[in-house]
């Protein structure tokens, strides 16, 4: 199994840390990874997006054009990376601030309204952990005691009382995902 994703959006919308987090728990389940990030110089507000490759197997190169799975948060990330997902893959998008919806006939769609779960659940910072649980829920690549194991490896200690609501934020976004378009 080798999984090759991209995660894009907005500095400050989390992509870097959902892509350590991800990155750590598959560390913790013994397997081969990658993380790559990539940020503008202007880092919140600006555009950013982290390549993380899971395996099985010694990953030979973090450096990417096509990808498994595009985890999508903002339009200018649906500009550049809807067409870098490989025929047959995955696209996930939260629908705030799209104004150009997915067009390929030949991926999986999904869509996650993390941001207004967020909102109304009055805890924004939680808005990465709602994708990355929708994403486990169509991939599951690492379990959940992974996840937890990653959470404490890369959130600071002075974090750690977090854990349990990012935990939690994980399994309702587990339920918020919807299917858009799905391959036979």
């Amino acid at each position: 199994m080798t999984e090759e994703i991209i995660i894009a959006g907005f500095g400050g919308q989390g992509v870097l840390s959902m892509g350590k987090i991800l990155a750590y728990s598959g560390i913790m389940q013994n397997k081969e990874v990658s993380w790559m990030p990539s940020y503008g110089p202007e880092m919140r507000g600006g555009t950013a997006n982290v390549t993380v490759i899971v395996s099985d197997e010694r990953v030979s190169s973090p450096v990417l054009s096509k990808y498994d799975t595009a985890i999508i948060l903002n339009q200018q990330s649906m500009d550049k990376f809807e067409k870098s997902v490989k025929p047959g893959g995955v696209l996930i998008y939260d629908g705030n601030g799209i104004t150009r919806h997915p067009e390929r006939k030949d991926i999986n769609i999904y869509r996650i309204d993390a941001t207004d779960e967020a909102t109304k659940l009055g805890f924004t910072k939680i808005f990465n952990m709602i994708v990355l649980g929708g994403y486990l829920k169509i991939k599951p690549i690492v379990t959940t005691e992974f996840i937890h194991k990653g959470l404490e490896k890369s959130l600071p200690k002075r974090h750690h009382n977090l854990i349990p609501e990012n935990e939690k934020a994980i399994a309702i976004g587990a339920g918020l995902i919807k299917p858009i378009l799905i391959l036979n």
